[in-house]
């Protein structure tokens, strides 16, 4: 038999203060001393007013990912003190400090805890979910009765100018238009650095609400639709990745391999058709009535994707209209894995939710086309 799963405490940890649309290059860097190009028209188009960096203005890391993760995961407690009764420690990031050891190794190890099982899920947005299956499954299953979902991205440091100067110049001495390519440029300035957390037990909170976690949905689309974002790598002709571990030393550096990159074509028709379709064989699978779902927390890298998606929902007739809809990507930024739990921990310390509320997470990933989505019920 099943054990019931709550969550039972949510939590984010935004690095230093927010930092403007004005000031971004200050903290990002100039490359080669001008302004970016497509910076007006990409902030136009994304809406976020203000993100939060681990960086401080002379370009220096404040935080590393590993302490992001640890600083949300202590917020999950009213004295900030890590209790000995976790058993599980998921940890979700596309952006590690490192390729080995582990992310979660490196966060348990900061946490200064008893032993415990730990896992990392590596990928992009989608891995907060994938962090919170495996805590999920655990408890279900018996397994254990307390566990943390942990999510943080550290992504400034890789958006730094220095990243990109080398390319830049070389470009210009070989007689190549030396300006950045849109799928590198535009990404400096829609993502952000934060952490949120989870804490997940098998039993609600006595007092106060909890979440129950009614089900966790994730469908890959690798099979029908090549890779759109990428770091490590280039794209090749044939639509086939070509790894840095292919690159001489050198040209690591010349082509900015370790800068992250989206395909835009790609993006724009399918990322909205197919979140859809997994939104309506999720609903159907588990008999929802959508007219039911009281809140909808879309993770959105931008508000151009708020509007297509509500959109399309819209057209297939899905009663979960924006009225529904909350979203802190605006004020917050776009912290890829982690934005999905720091738009909860909003939500939660909002007022609004009361018991029997039910609420949908929706979460896509375009790294290579995957999604998922959670019903939770407030209780």
């Amino acid at each position: 038999m099943k054990t019931d799963v709550f969550i039972t405490a949510v939590s984010k940890f935004l690095p230093n203060a927010p930092v403007s649309n004005d000031d971004m290059e200050r903290y990002l860097g100039l490359i080669n001393g001008k302004p970016s190009r497509v910076k007006r028209i990409v902030l136009k188009q994304n809406g976020i007013r203000s993100r939060y960096y681990a960086l401080d203005e002379n370009q220096r890391m404040t935080h590393t990912n590993a302490e992001l993760a640890f600083r949300s995961i202590t917020k999950l407690f009213p004295d900030e003190k890590i209790p000995d009764d976790i058993e599980v420690l998921a940890c979700a990031t596309g952006n590690p400090d490192q390729l080995l050891p582990s992310h979660a190794s490196m966060v348990h190890g900061l946490m200064k805890n008893k032993p415990m099982e730990i896992y990392s899920c590596a990928g992009v947005c989608l891995t907060c979910l994938q962090a919170l299956k495996v805590s999920f499954m655990s408890i279900a299953s018996g397994l254990s009765k307390k566990a943390i979902c942990s999510t943080s991205e550290l992504a400034s440091p890789t958006l730094l100018s220095k990243n990109y100067e080398e390319e830049y110049e070389h470009c210009a001495r070989v007689g190549e238009d030396p300006y950045m390519a849109f799928e590198k440029d535009f990404l400096r300035f829609m993502l952000s650095d934060g952490a949120s957390a989870v804490l997940l037990s098998d039993k609600k909170n006595e007092t106060g609400l909890s979440f129950k976690i009614e089900w966790i949905e994730m469908t890959s689309y690798a099979n029908e639709l090549p890779t759109c974002m990428f770091m490590g790598a280039e794209l090749r002709g044939d639509g086939e990745l070509k790894s840095w571990k292919e690159f001489e030393s050198p040209e690591l550096i010349n082509r900015s391999v370790f800068t992250v990159k989206q395909d835009i074509r790609l993006l724009k028709p399918n990322i909205i058709r197919y979140w859809v379709d997994h939104l309506q064989q999720c609903l159907q699978k588990h008999e929802v009535d959508s007219s039911e779902i009281d809140y909808v927390i879309p993770h959105v890298s931008s508000m151009f994707f708020y509007g297509k998606l509500a959109e399309e929902i819209e057209t297939r007739g899905i009663d979960l209209g924006t009225k529904k809809w909350f979203t802190n990507l605006t004020e917050i930024g776009n912290i890829a894995s982690a934005s999905i739990f720091a738009a909860l921990d909003d939500l939660a310390k909002s007022g609004r939710l009361k018991v029997n509320d039910k609420i949908l997470l929706l979460v896509p990933e375009s790294g290579r086309f995957s999604y998922g989505t959670v019903l939770l019920e407030v209780v």
